[in-house]
């Protein structure tokens, strides 16, 4: 089973307690730029330094709960994610639109 998170505090509590981090990319789509939402985990954060090209096209960006959340918001997505089962933590996520998805 899954379940949808759509609370803010809600998807940042479940990404926190797998040492996950919100990241962004910003991707050319015609004229305009289409933004990619990740949730970044442990080894991705170690590769993310300073030491890495920042400026390459497509490229994470970790950034702030508040920026990612309001980009969620403007996406109208939600985060489905497993069930928690005890003593695991999965952080295996997908997006759903919450259009396609109701939660009445």
């Amino acid at each position: 089973m899954s379940l949808i998170l759509t609370e803010p505090a809600d998807i940042r509590t479940w990404a926190e307690a797998r040492s996950g981090q919100p990241a962004m990319a910003e991707l050319p789509s015609g004229s305009r730029t289409k933004v990619i939402l990740q949730i970044a985990f442990d080894q991705y954060l170690l590769n993310s330094g300073e030491a890495q090209d920042q400026d390459r096209p497509g490229g994470l960006d970790l950034v702030s709960w508040d920026e990612w959340i309001a980009e969620l918001k403007k996406q109208n997505l939600g985060l489905r994610v497993p069930d928690d089962i005890p003593g695991s933590l999965d952080n295996t996520y997908e997006f759903v639109s919450l259009a396609d998805n109701p939660m009445d």
